[in-house]
C-alpha cells in the first residue's frame, strides 16, 4: 500500500571528538577471516558539547586486514564521564585507501587523512537510570577518523 510520506532525510549533530590512545599492535597472523591484529587501548579523552569523558585502559581494537590492504575495525572500550557514569562504546568500520597509504599507516606513519577513508558506526551503552547519559542508549552515531602512531582521533556525530 502506497503512503504519501517519505522517509525523513537524516542529518548529523556533532557529539564529541575522541582521542583514543593505543599500545603496539599484537599481530596474530593469518586466520580464516584474514590477518588478525589486536590493538590495546591505553586511555584517552572524549570531549564535546554533550559528552565529556576519560577513556579507560583495557579496551582494544580487533582488526582484520583484508586482501587488498583495507582494514575492518571493531573497537570496544569504556569511558568514565566527568559526572561519574560509565559508558560502553563499540565502534565498527573500515579503513581503506591506496596500497602505499595503507602500508604507511601499518608502518606507524601519519599520511594525510584525506588520502584514505576511515569511518565507523558507533553504539553506546550506559545505565538507563543515568539522568545525564541514558539518551546515548538510543543514539545511532557515525565517525570520521584518522590514525596516528599512538592514537585514533574520531569526530563523532549523532545521526538525527
Amino acid at each position: 500500500m502506497a503512503t504519501p510520506y517519505e522517509p525523513p532525510r537524516p542529518g548529523l549533530e556533532f557529539l564529541a571528538r575522541a582521542e583514543v590512545t593505543l599500545d603496539e599492535a599484537l599481530d596474530l597472523g593469518g586466520t580464516p577471516h584474514g590477518r588478525r591484529r589486536v590493538v590495546p587501548i591505553t586511555g584517552g579523552r572524549v570531549d564535546g558539547p554533550r559528552l565529556s569523558a576519560d577513556v579507560l585502559p583495557g579496551g582494544a581494537d580487533w582488526q582484520i586486514l583484508q586482501t587488498g590492504g583495507w582494514v575492518r575495525v571493531e573497537a570496544r572500550y569504556t569511558a568514565w564521564t566527568d559526572d561519574g557514569s560509565l559508558v560502553s562504546i563499540v565502534s565498527r568500520g573500515v579503513r581503506h585507501g591506496p596500497p602505499e597509504v595503507m602500508t604507511a599507516l601499518l608502518a606507524g606513519q601519519c599520511p594525510d587523512p584525506s588520502t584514505y577513508r576511515f569511518r565507523t558506526a558507533i553504539t553506546f551503552e550506559t545505565a538507563e537510570d543515568s539522568p545525564e547519559h541514558a539518551w546515548l542508549n538510543h543514539v545511532v552515531a557515525v565517525s570520521s577518523a584518522l590514525r596516528r602512531p599512538d592514537a585514533v582521533v574520531l569526530d563523532v556525530y549523532a545521526v538525527c
